[in-house]
């Protein structure tokens, strides 16, 4: 079985593509971006996989990777193609080169155009392939930077991606009108810049009169992306915080766990987000618990104070993570929710007070 999931980033419309190998649970990630590490951390842990590969499509001009900060946080290796002339990178790959994970694999296909490093990744049976921004959903990357060449992205395309089956399934690097799939047989009759009976003489002329504006992050993006993505003077925004050994979900919520709650439960305030009902019900409450309902945190929360981590609690988990983002917005810092609520807090026998039956 294959795991797949697509991300989205939204602030550069970059797609980012999970795959594992359902049984050996080893993955890869494609086009991973820097503010999203933490995102994707989350998710390969939660779903138990092991991360073995970033994959870089092509040295970025619209965000920059997170292929550094993913390869500090999980021990994953850099991979991209030979020919971006980026440092710093594990596996350096060359045309037909495969990347293997578990019993499945990637094999990556030179498709240069849209800059000379552009690797297109053609899964092991052939029902996917991931073309960054040498094809796009009925369109494709623009050729004027970065070594950029219509001609060459022409024949990169019908060459290297229009040879593969029509039901081939194809993923792009971005998309700025929610689109999210495509497939061989659709590019090859309705890509109104590569499809149908479009020559190649058309398509250079078509390319050299784009007349599209710099890319915003260019400056930014392609001097680090030629360092994959190592920050230089940045923050690294996956790091967590650093007043308790806090888990990150995929969700974007601070957790902690029971364990370190009960041993640390006088440094933190405690705040139970139940009904009063359930406060004083079958589960009980956290010794030192003070009663906020959810409904009235917001207007509650000077109640609190600023200069102490805040743990919010509830019955299972799903209230207090709502709890903490309107802490946040509150303007508390330090806020975490305790995982699995009192339920989990409840099976590992750890104190409770006001326990009815």
């Amino acid at each position: 079985m294959l795991i797949f999931r697509q991300l989205f980033d939204p602030q550069s419309s970059t797609y980012t593509y999970l795959l594992a190998d359902g049984k050996t649970r080893d993955a890869v990630l494609i086009d991973p971006v820097f503010e999203q590490a933490a995102r994707d951390a989350a998710l390969v842990r939660e779903l138990g996989l092991t991360l073995r590969y970033t994959i870089e499509t092509h040295v970025h001009a619209d965000h920059v990777t997170g292929g550094a900060l993913l390869r500090r946080r999980l021990g994953s290796k850099i991979a991209l193609a030979a020919t971006g002339g980026a440092e710093g990178a594990d596996l350096y790959l060359k045309d037909c080169d495969r990347i293997v994970f578990g019993r499945r694999s990637l094999e990556a296909r030179a498709t240069p155009g849209h800059t000379n490093g552009c690797m297109t990744y053609v899964l092991d049976d052939e029902t996917r392939a991931f073309t960054g921004d040498a094809l796009l959903i009925r369109g494709c990357g623009r050729t004027d930077f970065q070594q950029g060449d219509a001609r060459a992205l022409y024949r990169s395309v019908h060459a290297r991606i229009f040879s593969l089956p029509e039901t081939c399934l194809l993923y792009p690097g971005h998309d700025y009108r929610g689109l999210m799939q495509t497939s061989v047989g659709e590019e090859r009759v309705h890509n109104p810049r590569l499809g149908g009976q479009i020559a190649e003489d058309d398509f250079v002329g078509y390319m050299r009169n784009l007349g599209l504006p710099h890319p915003k992050q260019i400056d930014v993006a392609v001097p680090a992306n030629l360092k994959c993505g190592e920050p230089q003077g940045r923050a690294a925004t996956d790091e967590a915080p650093d007043w308790a050994p806090l888990t990150l979900t995929f969700a974007g919520i601070w957790e902690i766990a029971p364990q370190w709650l009960e041993e640390h439960a006088r440094e933190v305030q405690i705040a139970d987000v139940r009904e009063p009902h359930e406060f004083a019900g079958p589960l009980g409450h956290i010794p030192g618990a003070v009663l906020v309902p959810l409904g009235t945190l917001a207007e509650r929360a000077k109640e609190l104070s600023p200069d102490k981590p805040v743990v919010t609690v509830c019955r299972a988990g799903g209230r207090s993570a709502q709890a903490t983002l309107i802490l946040k917005k509150a303007g508390f810092t330090r806020v975490a929710n305790l995982a699995g609520g009192m339920l989990r807090w409840r099976s590992q026998q750890f104190a409770v007070e006001g326990a009815s039956e």
